[in-house]
C-alpha cells in the first residue's frame, strides 16, 4: 500500500468567486456561500429554495390507493372492528407503529400494535403473526414500513377473511400483494411527486387522509416523524425537510415523557437538537431494542405518559445499546478473521452459526466501508440462514437480489440495505454469483466510492464566527449533507492516539502559518499512514469545541491524504516499482532511482530492529519510508524502501506479508550476516543501471 486514504479518491468541487460575493451580500456566511456555490446554488434565489424549510406538504391522495386505504380504516373505526397496526423493529417502523396506533386510538378505535420479534419471526408480515392476530379476532391489518413484498401473507389474510391495507416505502417487486389497498410511492403507477418519505411519513399521510387535518397532525406528530425520517436517512428536501425542521423544534422541547427521558439519559437534554443528535444519539438506542429482541420497550417508550416508567425504559434502552456494542464487536472480529489478513474481496459473503441476527447489519455496514465492497452477513439456523446486507459505491442490492432470487427463499429492502433468507446449500453459489455481479459493476465504471468534498478553503476562514454561520445549512443529512471542506498542504506537527488508542488527535500547521487542532475518530496513525512532519491534505467538517468554558475551532477529520507533490511522487515510484517487478526493461537512470545505497539498506534495517516488538512490526511502508528518510538523513524513496524490504525477504532476513492497508514484517534472522551484494534483486538493478540487459 503506497498511499493510505480512507476513500479511494476525492472529488473536490470548486466555487465561483462572483457567486460567493452575491451570496454573502444576501446574508450567507463566508463558508456557507462557498459551499452553496460549490453545490450549484450560486444565487440567492436557488440557495433559498435549496434550504427552504417550509415547503407545503403534498396531498396524501396523490398516492395510489390512499383513498381506498383511508375509507377502509374509517369504516373499521365506525364499525368498532379490531384493527392491528403491524410495524417493523427499526426506528422508522417503531415510530410508524406508535404514530398510527396513537392516532387511531384517539379516534376511539380498538387497536392492537404488533411488531414481529426480530429473532423468531424476522422482518415483516409472517404466517405466525397473522394466525395469532386472527385468533385475537382482528378484522383489519394495516402495515406500516413493511408489507410491499408480502404476496403469500396477503393471500393468507384473504383466506382467513381478514382485510389487509399495506403502507410501505420499500422497493416493489413486479407483482404487488393482493390487498384492499397497497400504498407505496415506489409503485410504478403512483403519481406521488417523490419517493422520499419513509414508513413513518406514509403512516402520517394515511392519518392525514383519514382525518383531513394534515396541519394539525404535523403539530402533533412532528417528533415521531423527525425520528423516523432521519433514522431512515431520507433526503432532506421538499416536504421531508419541512417535517424534519418541525420535528427538531419539537424534540428540543419534548412533550412525550419517553423522548424527554431518553434525551436526558443520553446527555443531550436542554442543548441544541440537530439531525446528528437523532442519528448518533437517539436512533442507535431506539434501534437497540429491536436488535436485541426487546422492541416492545421502544414502542412503549413513545406511548407511555408516566414519567417514572419513561425513565426506566430509557435506562433500559441505553443498557441494551451497550450490550449491542459488545455483541457487534465480537461478530466483527470473527468476520475479519474469516476474511484473513490479505483479503481484497469484491463482495463479502460470510455466515456464522452463532451470530446475532439483530446486529449483523451494523457489522455488514462496517465491513463494506473498510473493505470497499458490498457485504452480506448470514446468520445460520440449521439449514437456513437470514442475512443482512449493505451496499458500497452505489451497488444496487435490491436489483442484485432480484437477479439472484432463484437462489433465495425470500428477500426485501432497497438499494443500499436489504435482507434475505437462503438455504445453506445455496450459499456458495450465491457467493460466486454476487461476487461476479460486484466485479462487473466495478468494471463498468459506475461504482462511486469517492469522497465528495464541497471545496478547498483558505484556513484563515476557519474562525468561530464563520463556523457558527454553518447553521444556515441546517438541517443537514441526505440531500443536504454536512459540509466537508479541505485544507491543503498542512504539516502534521502533533500526533497522538486518544480514547484508549481508538482515535487520532492531530496538530496542523497551515501554509499561512495558522495552527489548527483536529480529531480523526476511529482511526490510528498506523492505519492512516501518517507521521510527524508529513505534508497532508485534510478533508474535514469544521466544528466548535467547547471545553471548560473555552470555545475553539476543531476539524473533525473525514479523511487524510498526502499533499499533491507527495502523491505524484508516490504514483511515479509505484509505477517504476511495478515495471521492475514485471521484468520490464528499465532505463539506467530509472534503475539507479530504485537501487538503494548501502546506507539506505542500513537505515531501513535499523528502523525495523528499533521499532519491532518481539521481532514483529506492522507498518504502512509509505509512512515508514518518509520517517526513515527524515531521521536518517538518507534520500530514501518509496521505491527504494520497497526494494530494501524485498531484498531482506529474499535473503531470509524478514517475512513480509500484506495486511489490509499495512504490511506485517517479521524479523527471521538470528543475527547471521548476509551478502546483500549477492542478492539477485540487487544484481538485476545494478545490471540495468549499467545498461546491461539481464
Amino acid at each position: 500500500m503506497w498511499i493510505c486514504v480512507k476513500f479511494g479518491a476525492w472529488n473536490v468541487s470548486s466555487f465561483d468567486a462572483a457567486q460567493v460575493r452575491e451570496l454573502e451580500q444576501a446574508g450567507y456566511g463566508a463558508l456557507c456561500a462557498r459551499i452553496l456555490s460549490a453545490r450549484g446554488y450560486g444565487d440567492a434565489a436557488s440557495a433559498r429554495e435549496y434550504l427552504r424549510a417550509d415547503a407545503p406538504l403534498n396531498s396524501p391522495f396523490d398516492m395510489k390507493d390512499m383513498k381506498t386505504a383511508a375509507d377502509r380504516v374509517r369504516l373499521a373505526v365506525a364499525r368498532k372492528e379490531h384493527i392491528a397496526v403491524f410495524g417493523d423493529y427499526d426506528v422508522d417502523g417503531i415510530t410508524s407503529t406508535a404514530l398510527l396506533t396513537e392516532f387511531l386510538r384517539g379516534m376511539g378505535a380498538r387497536v392492537t400494535s404488533y411488531i414481529p420479534a426480530r429473532l423468531e419471526e424476522g422482518y415483516g408480515l409472517n404466517e405466525l403473526a397473522i394466525r395469532w392476530l386472527y385468533k385475537q379476532q382482528v378484522n383489519l391489518i394495516v402495515t406500516v414500513d413493511c408489507g410491499i413484498t408480502a404476496n403469500d401473507e396477503a393471500e393468507l389474510c384473504r383466506r382467513l377473511g381478514m382485510d389487509l391495507v399495506i403502507t410501505d416505502h420499500h422497493e416493489c417487486k413486479a407483482e404487488l400483494p393482493e390487498a384492499v389497498a397497497v400504498v407505496d410511492p415506489h409503485r410504478p403507477d403512483c403519481s406521488y411527486p417523490h419517493t422520499d418519505l419513509s414508513g413513518v411519513g406514509i403512516a402520517f399521510q394515511l392519518a392525514a387522509a383519514i382525518s383531513g387535518d394534515q396541519a394539525g397532525l404535523l403539530e402533533r406528530f412532528a417528533d415521531l416523524l423527525c425520528l423516523g425520517l432521519v433514522a431512515d436517512v431520507m433526503p432532506l428536501r421538499g416536504e421531508v425537510r419541512t417535517m424534519v425542521v418541525k420535528g427538531l423544534s419539537a424534540l428540543a422541547r419534548p412533550a412525550r415523557p419517553g423522548i424527554a427521558a431518553l434525551m436526558d439519559e443520553c446527555g443531550c437534554a436542554g442543548g441544541p437538537v440537530t439531525t446528528s443528535t437523532v442519528g448518533y444519539l437517539l436512533a442507535p438506542r431506539i434501534n437497540a431494542a429491536g436488535r436485541m429482541g426487546q422492541v416492545e420497550q421502544a414502542l412503549e417508550l413513545f406511548m407511555t405518559r408516566v414519567p417514572a416508567r419513561a425513565r426506566a425504559l430509557a435506562e433500559s434502552l441505553c443498557r441494551l445499546n451497550r450490550e449491542r456494542q459488545k455483541v457487534e464487536a465480537g461478530i466483527y472480529q470473527q468476520a475479519v478473521a474469516m476474511l484473513g489478513p490479505d483479503a481484497h474481496p469484491s463482495a463479502i459473503v460470510l455466515s456464522g452459526e452463532t451470530w446475532h441476527q439483530g446486529v449483523v447489519g451494523i457489522v455488514a455496514s462496517r465491513l463494506s466501508e473498510e473493505y470497499n465492497c458490498p457485504a452480506f452477513l448470514i446468520c445460520m439456523d440449521r439449514d437456513r440462514g437470514k442475512a443482512s446486507s449493505r451496499s458500497y459505491g452505489g451497488f444496487n442490492l435490491f436489483a442484485a437480489l432480484t437477479e439472484l432470487s432463484g437462489l433465495l427463499e425470500s428477500f426485501g429492502g432497497h438499494e443500499l440495505a436489504a435482507g434475505f433468507t437462503i438455504s445453506r446449500e445455496n450459499i456458495p453459489a450465491f457467493r460466486r454469483a454476487v461476487t461476479a455481479l460486484a466485479e462487473d459493476f466495478r468494471a463498468s465504471g459506475q461504482a462511486d466510492a469517492a469522497l465528495s468534498v464541497d471545496c478547498a478553503v483558505d484556513p484563515a476562514l476557519l474562525t468561530l464566527e464563520n463556523i457558527q454561520t454553518l447553521s444556515q445549512l441546517e438541517p443537514c443529512g441526505t440531500g443536504c449533507p454536512i459540509p466537508v471542506l479541505c485544507v491543503e498542504d498542512a504539516i502534521i506537527t502533533q500526533l497522538s492516539e486518544v480514547g484508549g488508542g481508538k482515535h487520532l488527535r492531530l496538530g496542523l500547521r497551515c501554509k499561512n502559518g495558522q495552527t489548527l487542532a483536529a480529531i480523526f475518530f476511529s482511526q490510528t496513525a498506523l492505519h492512516a499512514g501518517v507521521a510527524l512532519g508529513d505534508a497532508v491534505d485534510v478533508a474535514f467538517t469544521p466544528q466548535i469545541n467547547e471545553f471548560r468554558g473555552s470555545r475553539t475551532v476543531q476539524l473533525n477529520v473525514v479523511d487524510l491524504r498526502l499533499s499533491r507533490s507527495l502523491r505524484e511522487e508516490a504514483a511515479d515510484e509505484r509505477d517504476l516499482y511495478r515495471r521492475f517487478t514485471r521484468n520490464e526493461l528499465l532505463a539506467p537512470a530509472d534503475a539507479a532511482r530504485l537501487l538503494p545505497t548501502r546506507g539506505e539498506f542500513v537505515a531501513v534495517w535499523r528502523y525495523l530492529i528499533a521499532n519491532s516488538q518481539e521481532s514483529r512490526l506492522q507498518e504502512n511502508f509509505s509512512c515508514m519510508s518518509r520517517k526513515i528518510a527524515r531521521t536518517a538523513a538518507e534520500t530514501l524513496t518509496l521505491g527504494k524502501t520497497r526494494i530494501c524490504l524485498d531484498v531482506f525477504a529474499e535473503q531470509g532476513l524478514i517475512e513480509l506479508r500484506a495486511c489490509g492497508r499495512c504490511y506485517q514484517i517479521r524479523i527471521t534472522t538470528d543475527g547471521q550476516k548476509v551478502d546483500l551484494d549477492a542478492s539477485p534483486i540487487v544484481m538485476r538493478l545494478r545490471a540495468a543501471r549499467s545498461g546491461v540487459c539481464p
